[in-house]
């Protein structure tokens, strides 16, 4: 059975189904299971994001053109 296939089943048991507590499991579930990106990067690279948001928030930004030039 191919991925398409039983993700489709899956859709369909769920929207058949009219118990509460199995559908909230369910949620629960799928919602543990999704990981968050920010938690799988290194210290510093959130560290560098921030630094980047931190500055933009200042109004420190390059244009796209200047950009391209520079790492042309």
């Amino acid at each position: 059975m191919d991925i398409r296939t039983t993700k489709l089943e899956l859709l369909k048991t769920i929207m058949d189904d009219e118990n509460s507590e199995f559908i909230q499991r369910v949620a629960d579930f799928v919602k543990k299971e999704k990981t968050d990106f920010w938690n799988e990067l290194s210290l510093s690279e959130q560290k560098e994001i921030k630094q980047g948001i931190s500055e933009l928030d200042s109004g420190k930004r390059v244009s796209y053109e200047s950009f391209l030039k520079k790492i042309s």
